[in-house]
């Protein structure tokens, strides 16, 4: 340990607190403004490999064995008390945050691309966010969005959309409420996601065939590996709580096809597989963030040279290569928010759980 990277930690902590948990989780902002002043945790969490280190797995492990939900106070008691179940907990787990929620940002994109669909996530964990075309989704439209309300009215690809527009919105701005359901009804997971400037999705992809990519894939019909999903979602968020599980329902009734592997040493022969006549999208959220810079140069560029594969990448503003230089170029700030890329191309700002989508009006 050096002096070094002690305060590379607490600096990671406080920036934890203040841009990614203080507008969403009271409890993790507090938590990790305790860790990053408290020389004792630090250098317990400086004893396990780097990428251990972060945040959301030490407060998830935390609440896992039981530390409640309490004060800075209570959680360095707690963790000072039971620091070796929580390193072993650590170490043998990851990140795999599993959020359904994360298919309302990728059905702008879904919905445009010619069907059927052969869908590989990179980072799937349970999969959850290989069922796109099995869950209904709420889309409120708060400015003009290159659709007509009658369009939005119009059925596609077997999907149902209902318009509930207000009377008299026509125009520049106005507030409109699209719902999309599958074919066969509405889903048990409602996705909900506010879309500004850009085109109402009105239907669902066409899914043919779809599978998964982790180092550690999830089985969602194990109650353990559920309940481990479960305590990786932040404190106050019951309603993703309650999503998560009906998302599981929806993946355990046709449990998809999950490979263990490294990206880059599996997608190609995942892509491979794919039936002929359907068209290859791998696509990954939050996921780049936990390999090495050079693994995630060398992934792009293997994206990048497959004409054949359309490309969707969620992740955060500096995680590829080029995507903090494209925002600059265009005069845009994330402020937190993920950035959605199509081939590498910067389309729009989404929220980290979903709920938003802003299309990059430059970039359109």
């Amino acid at each position: 340990m050096t002096e070094l990277e002690a305060e590379t930690l607490r600096d990671y902590y406080g920036t934890f607190a203040r841009l990614e948990a203080a507008d969403t989780s009271p409890i993790y902002a507090m938590w990790a403004e305790g860790v990053a002043a408290d020389d004792a945790v630090i250098s317990l969490l400086l004893e396990l490999p780097r990428p251990k280190r972060q945040a959301n797995l030490l407060f998830a492990a935390a609440r896992h064995l039981g530390a409640g939900e309490g004060s800075c106070a209570q959680l360095r008691s707690w963790l000072l008390d039971h620091w070796d179940d929580v390193r072993e907990l650590m170490l043998a787990r990851s990140t795999q945050t599993n959020e359904a929620g994360r298919c309302a940002t990728l059905l702008p994109v879904l919905a445009q691309i010619p069907g059927p669909l052969a869908l590989i996530e990179v980072g799937a964990s349970a999969g959850l966010c290989l069922y796109p075309d099995r869950y209904s989704y709420r889309f409120t439209v708060t400015e003009a969005a290159g659709r007509t309300a009658a369009d939005d009215r119009t059925a596609r690809g077997g999907a149902v959309a209902t318009d509930h527009s207000a009377p008299g919105t026509s125009g520049a701005k106005f507030e409109q409420s699209v719902t999309l359901d599958p074919a066969d009804g509405p889903s048990p997971v409602v996705l909900e996601c506010e879309l500004t400037n850009t085109a109402v999705p009105n239907r669902l992809p066409e899914v043919a065939w779809r599978a998964g990519i982790d180092l550690n894939p999830l089985d969602i019909t194990d109650a353990d590996q559920r309940e481990w999903l479960t305590s990786l979602i932040w404190p106050e968020h019951e309603a993703r709580r309650e999503r998560l599980l009906a998302a599981a329902s929806v993946a355990a009734a046709d449990p998809p096809n999950l490979v263990r592997g490294d990206l880059l040493e599996t997608v190609e022969s995942l892509l491979a597989e794919v039936p002929s006549g359907a068209q290859p999208v791998v696509f990954h959220s939050a996921v780049l963030a936990y390999v090495d810079a050079e693994a995630r140069a060398r992934f792009a560029a293997l994206m990048q040279s497959r004409d054949d594969v359309v490309w969707i990448s969620n992740e955060g503003a500096g995680v590829l290569p080029d995507t903090r230089a494209q925002l600059e170029t265009l005069g845009i700030e994330p402020d937190g928010r993920f950035v959605l890329s199509v081939d590498g191309r910067a389309l729009a700002l989404t929220g980290p759980h979903g709920q938003s989508f802003t299309g990059l009006s430059q970039a359109r």
